[in-house]
């Protein structure tokens, strides 16, 4: 039996954020899974040496704030694709170090035009002040 309290969880800004991140990602996933096959933690490994190139795992996963087991699956995932290599780190043999192989950087191109036409035609269903609003808004809540 529901407990009549007046919370409502579809108002809850949590819950509303998560819907919009999910809708949002969903929507992008069909792009670079129908493209390449990838997943979204195989885009975020792609995304990050793409951006900030050669990269540990471990580096990888402090900035996305995704799990470790997930980063592992991926590289793995993208090496089997040949999108990135791996070299072991001469000075701590556990480290690895990742690099985007030339097939890799030339789909991290093509995703990056791909987000950016993505990113414009969600900001489009916004006017100008509510797109600046909501990106404020948003970096606000994640510092």
């Amino acid at each position: 039996m529901p407990i009549d309290d007046a919370f409502d969880l579809q108002d809850f800004l949590p819950y509303l954020l998560n819907q919009s991140a999910e809708a949002c990602g969903l929507g992008f996933q069909k792009i670079y899974k129908g493209r390449y096959g990838i997943l979204r933690s195989e885009w975020r490994v792609l995304f990050h040496l793409g951006r900030y190139g050669d990269m540990t795992a471990k580096e990888i996963v402090e900035r996305a704030k995704t799990h470790k087991t997930k980063i592992s699956r991926a590289v793995k995932a993208l090496e089997d694709k040949r999108y990135l290599k791996r070299e072991k780190d001469e000075g701590d043999r556990r480290l690895e170090h990742l690099t985007l192989t030339p097939a890799g950087a030339k789909v991290y191109r093509d995703l990056v035009e791909e987000a950016r036409r993505y990113d414009a035609a969600l900001l489009a269903r916004l006017s100008a002040e509510e797109a600046a609003a909501l990106r404020r808004a948003l970096l606000t809540l994640s510092s």
